[in-house]
């Protein structure tokens, strides 16, 4: 059988990978996240390697770990679902925990008003650039990239619940904001680009798989509001992008994004969609043909399910979209709770339909 292929993603059949939660490095391996784990050079490069090395003895059979031998110059927290720095830019405290991600204290701003030239002059971006000078200058160059939000999802930190308001009370003033949202995005993540190379590794690691860097817009939020309020405000940064930064992909980890399947369909190149657990991954196939479906399985029901059922539920997945090389597999923030067996049986079923799909 032939399968359509996507000419802008190159990686290996079935792309797979894991992002282990914050709960379980400090449960497992000590590892905690104060500040200086995102912002201090050399707890940077000493909490990647350390990281690395645990999965790599854990599951390095499969991969996972390859760079625990080795000091790298990484900007930020590569096996970590964080969001952290672009609201912090722009003016929301951040709460860091021990065995948590940091947490973004909404701003609730007075105004509906953006300032680029304030958020780039922030305390926070000018701590994060001190940290990717002091790499570059140790190294000589620069790997990885920090995740950076989303619109939607920065307008809620920003606002607070008041701007679901706002996109119907003061609609017109809401797009400006966005907009001013999203130039901020836009220059940080040109500037994180240039340096690293990257910008969205952060926001799911198995983009790294694929060979060109994936832009992967970050729309958790997106559960909240309507397909229609989506279309809207939020449809046009989305068509914008997928034209000027391909490959272009939505990171959506809600249950429903079949929801917005026709919707997704209008933009002229979506090339990656991360599929949020219990999304209709049929139903989504239908409306997106040629779009690579990164498939998510759940953290907290992975606990809970022998690893021949999670092997049964990947299996499932992969033959709901229909192109093993248009799908991915991931399970994305799993806690101290999940064994190394359930993680293990992950990779054993992609392994396994690897070989089953081998020579198509």
């Amino acid at each position: 059988m032939t399968y359509a292929r996507n000419d802008r993603l190159t990686s290996a059949m079935l792309p797979v990978d894991v992002v282990l939660g914050p709960a379980w490095w400090y449960h497992y391996e000590g590892i905690t996240f104060d500040e200086d784990f995102f912002f201090h050079p050399a707890r940077r490069v000493e909490a990647e390697r350390k990281m690395e090395r645990a999965l790599y003895e854990r599951w390095g059979r499969f991969g996972l770990g390859a760079e625990h031998d080795a000091d790298r110059p990484v900007v930020g927290p590569m096996h970590l679902a964080a969001g952290y720095l672009t609201p912090a830019m722009l003016g929301c405290p951040i709460q860091y925990c021990q065995d948590a991600a940091p947490q973004v204290v909404p701003a609730h701003l007075d105004e509906l008003s953006i300032s680029p030239e304030a958020a780039f002059a922030s305390p926070a971006y000018r701590r994060f650039e001190k940290l990717l000078d002091a790499l570059k200058t140790r190294f000589g160059y620069l790997q990885g990239d920090v995740g950076w939000g989303g619109l939607l999802n920065t307008a809620l930190d920003l606002r607070g619940q008041a701007f679901l308001m706002d996109l119907l009370d003061q609609p017109e003033q809401a797009s400006g904001f966005l907009g001013g949202i999203a130039a901020v995005v836009e220059r940080f993540t040109d500037r994180m680009a240039a340096a690293a190379g990257s910008t969205s590794i952060s926001v799911n690691r198995n983009v790294r798989h694929i060979r060109e860097p994936v832009y992967l817009h970050s729309e958790c939020s997106h559960v909240m509001i309507s397909v229609g309020l989506y279309e809207r405000f939020l449809l046009g940064f989305d068509v914008a992008w997928s034209r000027t930064h391909r490959p272009y992909g939505i990171h959506y980890c809600g249950a429903d994004p079949h929801r917005y399947g026709a919707a997704f369909a209008k933009i002229p190149h979506l090339d990656f969609l991360d599929v949020g657990w219990g999304g209709d991954v049929a139903q989504l196939r239908q409306h997106l043909p040629g779009t690579f479906l990164n498939v998510r399985l759940s953290p907290v029901e992975i606990v809970q399910h022998t690893p021949e059922q999670i092997r049964q539920t990947v299996r499932e997945l992969v033959r709901q979209s229909g192109n093993p090389w248009l799908t991915g597999v991931c399970c994305i923030n799993m806690d101290q709770r999940v064994s190394d067996a359930q993680v293990t049986a992950i990779f054993e079923a992609v392994a396994e339909l690897r070989e089953e799909y081998a020579g198509v």
